[in-house]
Formats: C-alpha cells, sequence, structure tokens
C-alpha cells in the first residue's frame, strides 16, 4: 500500500537512514520513530518493535524539514503568478516544511487580518508551515510604522518592506527599537535607489558590453552600512536579506565582530551563478540584487562557510512565463527558488568543498530557524515529525513542466544538478514523493 498525505499511519518507522542534524551526517544506519505527528524516538540501529510499520529508506539521508526565510508566494494580489498552495507544493517538492512569506502583496500585509488571512491559507493547504512576515510600514510606502503588536498577535514572526528599501533612516530605527520590544526581527532589503538608478543588472563588464543599465555593489554595501549602525546604536535584531556583494559580507563580518545582533542571508543564485550568464540577455538571470562577480560569489560561499552568513534563504519569486519572455530591461526581477534549493547547494557548495553535507543542511533548518524563533528546523525527540529524505548523490536535469509552482523562471533549467529531495513529510504525514525514486512505503 503506497502512503499519501491524506492516509498515514499514526505510528510508523523510518528505518535505514542516514541522520543528518546538529551539522553532522551520522555514518551509520538510523531510524526514526513517528507517533501521532512528533518525533518519538530517533538514533542508530532499528529497535525492534512488533506490528509497527516500516518505511525503508534504502540508506537515504534523513535530515529536519528545510526552513525557508525568504519566499514570495504572490497572495493576494497576483494570484497569476503563485498562491499559498501552489507555493506550499513547490516547497514541499524541495523539501522545505516551514517559510516566512514575505509581504509586498496587493495589498501588502500590513495589518492583523491580513496575518491571519496568510496563516488560514496555509493551513488550508497543509503542505508547509506558513509564517507571515508583516511589513514595517503601512503599504510598503515608507512613511509610518505599521501595528507590529496586532501583526504579531496574528502570528507574524518578523517585519520588512522587502521588495523595496526603507529609505528613512530615522523610521528604520524606529522599526528596529519596536521590534526590539516584541522580541522579533526586522528584515532589511539593501539598496540605496538613489545610488541605483535605471539599473536593471550588475554594473561592471557585461553590463557595459551589453549595453544595459548597470547596478553598482555600493548600492547595497552602503545600505547594509547604514542598517548596521542602526542596529548598533538601537540594539534590535536586524536581518539582512539576499547578501550579494563582497563588500557586504566584510561589513556584516566586521558588525558581527563587534557585537552587533545581526544575521544575515544568501540565496543558492548569488553563491552559484555569476553576471557572465546575462551575457544573452535572458530574464531568467535577472533579480535584484543581481548577479555579481566572481569573486562576488566566493565571498557569498565563504561567508557561509565560516558564519558571517547564517542561512541559505531562497528569495522563490515567481512570475508569469509572459513577463520574463520580455526584453532584458523591462522584465521583472525574481527568479523561483525552492524546489533547486538543495541541488544548487549540494552542486555548488559541498561537491566544491566549500562545506560538507551536515553544514549545508544546518544552513537550511537549524540555523534559520533559530534566528528567527521558528518551532522548526529539528531533529530531536518530541519535535514535530517535520523531515526530508534526501538522496546526495542523485544527478538530475532541471526542467520547467517538472515545477509544483505555478511559474518555472527559474535560473537553473536545463542545468545538471547533484542532490534530489526523495521525500517530505510535515507532522509525520507525507507530502511530497518523488514518483521517479524506488522507496518503500508500507
Amino acid at each position: 500500500m503506497e502512503w499519501s498525505w491524506q492516509r498515514i499511519p499514526a505510528e510508523y518507522l523510518v528505518a535505514n537512514v542516514k541522520l543528518c542534524h546538529q551539522g553532522k551526517l551520522g555514518k551509520r544506519s538510523g531510524f526514526i520513530h513517528v507517533r501521532k505527528g512528533r518525533i518519538e524516538a530517533l538514533g542508530v540501529g532499528t529497535p525492534a518493535i512488533e506490528g509497527l510499520p516500516v518505511l525503508d529508506a534504502a540508506g537515504l539521508v534523513c535530515a529536519p524539514g528545510f526552513v525557508d526565510l525568504h519566499v514570495h508566494f504572490r497572495e493576494p494580489g497576483q494570484e497569476e503568478k503563485e498562491v499559498v498552495a501552489t507555493g506550499s507544493a513547490a516547497a514541499a517538492a524541495g523539501g522545505f516544511t516551514s517559510v516566512v512569506t514575505m509581504p509586498n502583496t496587493l495589498p501588502a500585509i500590513d495589518n492583523g487580518a491580513m496575518v491571519r488571512y496568510l496563516v488560514q491559507r496555509g493551513k488550508e493547504a497543509g503542505l508547509c508551515r506558513v509564517f507571515p512576515a508583516g511589513a514595517i510600514s503601512p503599504g510598503r510606502k515608507g512613511d509610518a510604522l505599521s501595528e507590529f503588536a496586532d501583526m504579531i498577535e496574528a502570528g507574524a514572526v518578523a517585519f520588512t518592506d522587502d521588495g523595496s528599501p526603507v529609505v528613512n533612516g530615522g523610521l528604520m530605527a524606529n522599526a528596529l527599537k519596536y521590534a526590539k520590544m516584541l522580541g522579533v526581527p526586522i528584515l532589511s532589503h539593501a539598496e540605496d535607489l538613489s545610488i541605483i538608478g535605471k539599473g536593471v543588472m550588475h554594473g561592471g563588464y557585461w553590463s557595459s558590453r551589453l549595453g544595459l543599465a548597470g547596478m553598482s555593489r555600493v548600492s547595497e554595501d552602503s545600505a547594509v552600512f547604514r542598517d548596521l549602525e542602526l542596529a548598533r546604536a538601537t540594539g534590535g535584531h536586524l536581518h539582512i536579506c539576499h547578501v550579494s556583494t563582497r563588500g557586504a559580507v566584510e561589513i556584516i563580518r566586521r558588525a558581527k565582530n563587534d557585537g552587533v545582533r545581526v544575521t544575515a542571508e544568501a540565496t543558492p543564485h548569488h553563491f552559484s551563478l555569476d553576471h557572465s550568464r546575462c551575457r544573452d540577455f535572458s530574464p531568467l538571470f535577472k533579480m535584484n540584487p543581481p548577479l555579481r562577480e566572481s569573486e562576488d560569489v566566493e565571498a557569498i560561499a565563504e561567508g557561509l562557510a565560516d558564519g558571517t552568513l547564517d542561512c541559505i534563504a531562497t528569495d522563490h519569486a515567481p512570475h508569469t512565463g509572459t513577463e520574463k519572455e520580455y526584453q532584458f530591461d523591462q522584465a521583472p526581477f525574481g527568479v523561483t527558488g525552492l524546489e533547486t534549493a538543495l541541488g544548487v547547494g549540494i552542486t555548488y557548495l559541498v561537491k566544491s568543498g566549500v562545506m560538507d553535507l551536515g553544514r549545508l543542511v544546518e544552513c537550511m533548518t537549524e540555523k534559520p530557524a533559530r534566528l528567527m524563533g521558528l518551532p522548526s528546523g529539528l531533529l530531536e525527540e518530541g519535535e514535530p515529525a517535520d523531515f526530508v529524505l534526501l538522496d546526495p548523490e542523485r544527478e538530475w536535469i532541471v526542467e520547467a513542466d517538472k515545477f509544483q509552482s505555478m511559474s518555472s523562471n527559474s535560473s537553473f533549467i536545463g542545468e545538471k544538478l547533484t542532490g534530489k529531495v526523495v521525500s517530505t513529510f510535515l507532522g509525520g504525514r507525507l507530502t511530497w514523493r518523488d514518483s521517479t525514486e524506488n522507496v518503500k512505503y508500507p
């Protein structure tokens, strides 16, 4: 009998797995005992429990469900690109069991009612845990503070005007103070719009050769520096989104050494691809921040390896196929990322020797959950049975028609990646199964 997420035993064993948690990959075969949606026990070997259904994982790696602190599910207002249900399906296919949604929807997520709406939509989909981030300012206009406490009561876990920077430094300082009182972080979309101007890609060799307006590194570096100084002055928790420059990495590194309360994330496309990918004018390589130079790519990877950058977040940003067929300078910024994140991480970080699999998994599970205070990312007794079975050796080709997301604007279409999610479990329920894998579900 095959399992489905609608019908699954209340108690079962996942046997013959290599447990990967707390930054380490186990060498011996192990198990997880799931009971009523939680992890009853886990360890090496296989316990003798008569009559219990057993899922033989055939030596796959078992890790905590992945946690993504930065996704755009587009609902409400842009349902032609993505909705919570399809975004949740993409998350499950990518091994993610918890996501933090950004508030740059239409209308913006800037009040308690909107937060409750998203939480409910996530529960209805039932494929991952949806934690909304609320907007710092009403309508993301940057001229006043939203009511943070009201949104936290409704389920918000952080605040950001992502998609736009908070231009007013006084407002950003007040946001950090307010969020500090409430015990939540402020997420910074760090760019100086006056420097970027009408830029559409990284300002450098390729923008000059292609005749496209460039986006200088200085825009990001200066904005990161300003927000870090505000965090230093207020004592608030600042989280820097989608870091893309070597300068920003170094600024964050120095601030951490000084004791500033700062965390930061890197996206898969920023630690794997550089601006030369734009040479054919394909909008599938257009995102904000843009793809930078090879030195920036190396700095992002090194920042993840040494802990300067705390975690990996996809910045999953779906758009319609029509939009991504516009000319490069007219197409919208953004690419999808949930369904390719593991493969990109293993291909570009693990296989290259930047970090081992245990460290990669930690950057996608425990570390993002911990910095945002989410009840996720752990593979421990008593915790929710949110876990993923993955094959770190499997090679596969990224195909647009295989995505669970409504959109297929991925930078990795046609690329061979190593590392694939086989199945995903949320609260003990099977939410995703790769039908091409030969795992025996009792």
